[in-house]
């Protein structure tokens, strides 16, 4: 079985190691960054000559007073100037559109590995920390990968302009200001390491803070109702304290280091003034020259300090390259089979599923939760399968939607075994309605339509119909426009069930996966889904995995598993005459036993859900 894997990098994450898994994302980009490159250069060396041009306007205009020699360097001027704004903007504004190409791609590709993971990644990883990574550790890798390598490109060109420059104009007093570059690289040096840590820490502090929020939002009825509201907010208040720390840390940190290297810069620049000085006393140097040769030196400066800065956003972005490649390191449980192990079947099943003495456990729990389960269900037929808590019956829903592979046995559509068909293939012939019934944050006539690709709002008006729920739809105040989301309060428990059944009747698979269908409805809610989920069952292959053993009635077979085994096997009749695991279950539900609950008993007036029946409600 495969699983995601235990992520073995150093504590220093290599940069080198994350540019190199990146850098492929570049690709259709890569002449827009060539060209961001070559305006930066450009800019540059406008820069360079725009400050030889001011050396010649002191010397011959300012410093000898000619108003003649002033206009020809001035025009000059002003027209590189004028060159190097346009270049700039050209290349500041392409960077920008290149930048953020990268983060769509970026982002689009670790949100498409995510969705391929098994559900037991997401039971470890906690939501909130998922998004942020999805969000400010993306963005710190388009710092690493695009924004950063055009600066460290263009970076050096500058300093080799200006370090150019500055030689050409006088080389001895260069090199002796070349002295303090090592000064600067020391120091970023001395600051790397630290920093690092410290992002990381304020990165996982970031996501902790996300998942609090995205938690106490999700289950915001619970925390309002048990009065939780105080330990949300002390919840919130401890992770806000931790990336406070963190980033007080962080931000002494640089701003510490930023100072520093102001103070060095200034040092520096009072060494040129003063050696300047003594050189323009002793003839050898024009004031022209002097504040041309400060100039350099001052702009070679911002370049060096860059070059550490750049370091110092490797470092960070590092430290949210781990954590996307822990993502996109997680290797999915299943796969499409190799095309040469695919076996050819039409594309709409015929639905007879099959599971062949399968055993299973979930990675990381050596415990198997399904022994050597055997069962068949043909289309027409409807099989429930039901037993005590843990006793095997929703995993069989994972491996029949694979989500997983079995370690031993197979499961089977129509007689080929799931793992030779294309995941898309199979999931395409089988509709889930899981346990938790499942809403987008859209209309309730999207909400169905999701069930089929391009469906018309006649065919979302048909399976509403069939599911009873057109007339609470339309009594709606939008009706079909009206938008719904997770743990709305518009619509009952049952009537959200309907909109799924509607939703699951328009996708029209041949298989159809029930997971605890009546679970949270009262007994006339549950009663009121029994005639929608009968017509939704007709003609197709029906797995009805419950506790509630009112539906056992109208199955063709019962299964009973415990401990993953299969224990039971018949219809609701012989097993009651059975002193089995059944029985005993029935002993807590008196009324199934004596057929006072049953499915054929819905009322399928009752079951049309209208303005005059009783509204739909949850247990308390």
């Amino acid at each position: 079985m495969l699983t995601e894997q235990q992520y073995p990098y150093p504590q220093h994450f290599r940069a080198k190691v994350a540019f190199q898994r990146f850098w492929p994302l570049t690709k259709g980009d890569r002449r827009w960054l060539v060209s961001v490159v070559l305006c930066a250069i450009v800019a540059a060396l406008a820069e360079t000559v725009a400050i030889l041009l001011f050396a010649q306007l002191t010397d011959n205009a300012l410093q000898k007073g000619s108003v003649s020699a002033f206009w020809s360097p001035a025009g000059k001027w002003l027209a590189v100037a004028v060159v190097g704004a346009v270049v700039g903007y050209l290349g500041n504004s392409l960077g920008a559109w290149t930048a953020e190409r990268f983060v769509v791609r970026l982002r689009a590709r670790v949100f498409a590995h995510l969705q391929k993971l098994p559900p037991h990644f997401f039971q470890r990883n906690r939501r909130g920390d998922l998004v942020e990574r999805l969000t400010g550790d993306v963005d710190a890798i388009e710092q690493l990968v695009v924004s950063g390598l055009v600066q460290a490109v263009t970076t050096l060109f500058s300093i080799f302009f200006y370090a150019g420059a500055a030689l050409l104009l006088r080389w001895d007093l260069a090199l002796a200001t070349f002295v303090a570059a090592p000064l600067f690289w020391a120091t970023t040096r001395r600051f790397a390491g630290r920093l690092q840590e410290v992002a990381r820490r304020e990165r996982r502090a970031d996501g902790a803070i996300t998942s609090v929020v995205e938690e106490t939002l999700v289950n915001v009825v619970l925390t309002q109702a048990y009065n939780r509201q105080r330990d949300e907010e002390d919840r919130l208040r401890r992770e806000s304290g931790t990336w406070f720390r963190a980033s007080v840390v962080s931000a002494r940190l640089n701003e510490f280091y930023a100072q520093l290297l102001e103070v060095l810069e200034t040092l520096c620049v009072l060494a040129i003034i003063g050696l300047g000085a003594w050189e323009i006393s002793a003839g050898r140097m024009t004031l022209g020259q002097l504040l041309a040769f400060a100039a350099f030196i001052g702009y070679l400066y911002p370049p060096l300090r860059n070059l550490g800065q750049l370091g110092l956003t490797v470092t960070a972005a590092t430290a949210g390259a781990d954590r996307l490649l822990e993502i996109l390191d997680a290797r999915p449980a299943v796969t499409d089979p190799p095309p040469s192990e695919v076996v050819p079947t039409p594309a709409r099943a015929i639905g007879k599923v099959e599971a062949r003495q399968v055993t299973f456990h979930y990675p990381g729990n050596p415990t198997e939760v399904l022994k050597d389960f055997s069962f068949s269900a043909v289309p027409g037929e409807l099989v429930v399968i039901t037993g005590p808590s843990g006793a095997g019956k929703s995993t069989l829903a994972a491996l029949l939607l694979r989500f997983y592979d079995p370690d031993t046995g197979s499961i089977r559509l129509d007689g080929v075994p799931v793992n030779r068909l294309p995941l898309a293939q199979l999931r395409r012939n089988i509709t889930l309605l899981p346990q938790e019934t499942l809403v987008l944050h859209d209309t309730v006539e999207e909400n169905i339509a999701s069930g089929r690709a391009h469906a018309t709002h006649e065919d979302v008006v048909h399976a509403a119909r069939a599911a009873d729920a057109h007339d609470f739809i339309t009594a709606l105040p939008d009706g079909y426009r009206t938008v719904i989301a997770p743990g709305t309060a518009r619509l009952s428990g049952g009537q959200l069930q309907r909109v799924a059944i509607a939703r699951a009747m328009l996708r029209d698979a041949p298989v159809l996966l029930l997971d605890e269908p009546t679970t949270g409805l009262d007994h006339l809610a549950a009663q009121r889904i029994l005639a929608p989920l009968r017509r939704l069952a007709e003609g197709r292959t029906t797995i009805v995995i419950t506790h509630d053993l009112a539906l056992a009635g109208d199955a063709d077979r019962v299964l009973v598993l415990d401990e993953g085994r299969l224990v039971q096997s018949g219809t609701h009749a012989q097993l009651l005459r059975q002193s089995g695991l059944y029985a005993t279950l029935l002993e807590a539900r008196p009324a199934v036993r004596n057929g006072a609950v049953h499915p054929r008993a819905a009322d399928p007036a009752a079951a049309s859900g209208g303005p005059g029946g009783t509204p739909d409600s949850r247990r308390p």
